[in-house]
């Protein structure tokens, strides 16, 4: 019998240090590079593993093709105090978002609410990251997205790609551990796409249809011509579902910043809804926490139905595996390392030393 070998682990801050010192290396100023950096290891931290260091090569790609901006800010298209509106100038989606949800925090603290909507960001990662930043603040954020320049999901009932996956997170806070919910309108994302069909793979359930509209599990509809599309969340029995978030999480994006896909963007992009609430302004921060705590509670309590071992609560499970791996080594992805090791003799970084 073969011997299974243990996958290599290596500390989150040799991780972090070595994904900055690639952007770095490629261009980006520091700021934005060490906030890319570090989300895209904090996304392998909670179990993200198709939205952290596995984005770095395309990210790469996109900076020596002059497609993701190195340097500038966003320009401020409109300032009501708590709506706020940018230009993104394609700059690094992730230290956009960054920059939003530390402004509507900001202005969240002053109105009691207040929203960012970004156009022409470039890709965020993984929305589920920047939850707790508003959380540990006893903020409850909101972070929505969508890619105007790429359409892989039909709506429910056609057989066309109208959307990409849109994103919609919440964080809320709970007086102990945040609840972070982190869906897309459809049933899975493109990046679990890719990966399934580069290895083969397939989904566990019925997940896309092929270009005839019939349901399948195979990703490789995707390689077809016509291509095949995502199935809403839902699926052919309720995909309306999934269908009625894609249209509010498009109009959250692209509809408030004023561009998206009736102006028909042809490169690799985001638009993005960052709005934070402080419960504080509301029936009092208090009040807010008691029944976030007990909706938390009462979930975790719930008897489990068979099959199930226990009833979680979204975000539980990555909440423990980030703290298992900044405790003991973050065991990436297979061939993530791998993956990165061109571009690390290209721009002449060191990978960083595995730990076990």
């Amino acid at each position: 019998m073969p011997t299974v070998t243990a996958p290599s682990r290596y500390r989150a801050e040799d991780l972090t240090r070595f994904a900055e010192g690639l952007f770095r290396a490629a261009g980006l100023d520091a700021e934005k590079a060490r906030a890319t950096a570090e989300h895209l290891v904090e996304a392998d931290l909670m179990g993200h593993t198709t939205h952290g260091l596995a984005q770095i090569p395309g990210y790469l790609e996109e900076i020596e093709a002059g497609l993701m901006a190195k340097a500038g800010e966003p320009r401020v298209i409109a300032d009501r105090g708590a709506a706020i509106t940018w230009d993104g100038g394609t700059l690094p989606g992730i230290w956009l978002t960054d920059k939003a949800l530390a402004l509507a925090s900001e202005r969240a603290r002053r109105h009691g609410l207040a929203a960012v909507a970004i156009g022409r960001s470039h890709h965020i990662g993984c929305l589920a990251v920047y939850l707790r930043k508003a959380t540990e603040q006893n903020l409850m954020a909101i972070i929505a997205s969508s890619d105007p320049s790429e359409a892989t999901m039909a709506p429910f009932g056609g057989l066309a790609p109208v959307f990409t996956p849109d994103p919609i997170a919440f964080g809320i806070p709970t007086g102990g551990d945040p609840i972070l919910v982190d869906i897309s309108a459809s049933i899975t994302t493109n990046a679990m796409t890719g990966r399934l069909r580069r290895e083969g793979g397939r989904y566990p359930g019925l997940w896309a249809q092929d270009a005839q509209g019939r349901a399948t599990d195979d990703p490789a509809v995707f390689g077809a011509s016509p291509p095949g599309t995502l199935l809403p969340t839902g699926g052919k029995d309720h995909g309306h579902k999934g269908y009625g978030l894609a249209l509010a999480v498009e109009a959250l994006t692209q509809g408030l910043a004023g561009h998206g896909r009736a102006q028909k963007p042809t490169t690799w992009a985001a638009n993005v809804y960052v709005q934070v609430i402080d419960p504080a302004a509301f029936g009092g921060a208090e009040a807010y926490l008691r029944e976030t705590g007990w909706l938390a509670r009462a979930c975790r309590e719930s008897p489990p139905a068979p099959g199930s071992a226990a009833v979680r609560l979204p975000g539980e499970r990555a909440v423990a595996l980030r703290r298992a791996g900044l405790a003991e080594g973050l065991a990436l992805y297979p061939g993530i390392m791998a993956g990165l090791e061109s571009w690390a003799a290209k721009l002449k970084q060191a990978p960083p030393p595995a730990i076990a």
